[in-house]
Formats: C-alpha cells, structure tokens, sequence
C-alpha cells in the first residue's frame, strides 16, 4: 500500500516562515512597451494566451515563451 504525502499546512502560531508563494506571471497586452536584457527596447505585437509574447524589436521579431524572467513592462 502506497501513501502519498499531503501537502503541509503552514500554522499561524509558527515560528517558522511561511512558504512562499508563487510569484503571479505578468501579463502582456498588445502594444505593451517592454525591454529585454537581450535585445533591448520593443513592443508586444501578439499574445499567445500565457504561454508566449511576440514582441518586435525593430531590426527582428522575436516569440519568447513564459516564464518572461528578462522581460519587463515599460
């Protein structure tokens, strides 16, 4: 017989810290100024749900999927 373990609860009353939550995933719009540390300043010109962005960046276009961690709105 095999168990599975439930996720801990985290009490109020602990001295220990709570676990972190996940961080929310930032969302695009189309039109959206962004820079990337890679290829620099450019605009949102499509959105594929929250799985990727395609963003131009003026000299090429490029389709970055989640997580967008060099990504940031302007």
């Amino acid at each position: 017989m095999t168990r599975t373990a439930a996720p801990r609860r985290h009490m109020p009353t602990s001295p220990f810290k709570a676990p972190a939550e996940p961080p929310t995933p930032e969302s695009f719009t189309i039109g959206d100024l962004v820079t990337d540390d890679h290829h620099g300043l450019g605009r949102i010109i499509g959105v594929e749900g929250e799985t990727a962005v395609v963003v131009d960046f003026g000299s090429r276009q490029v389709r970055i999927p989640t997580p967008f961690s060099k990504l940031n709105k302007l």
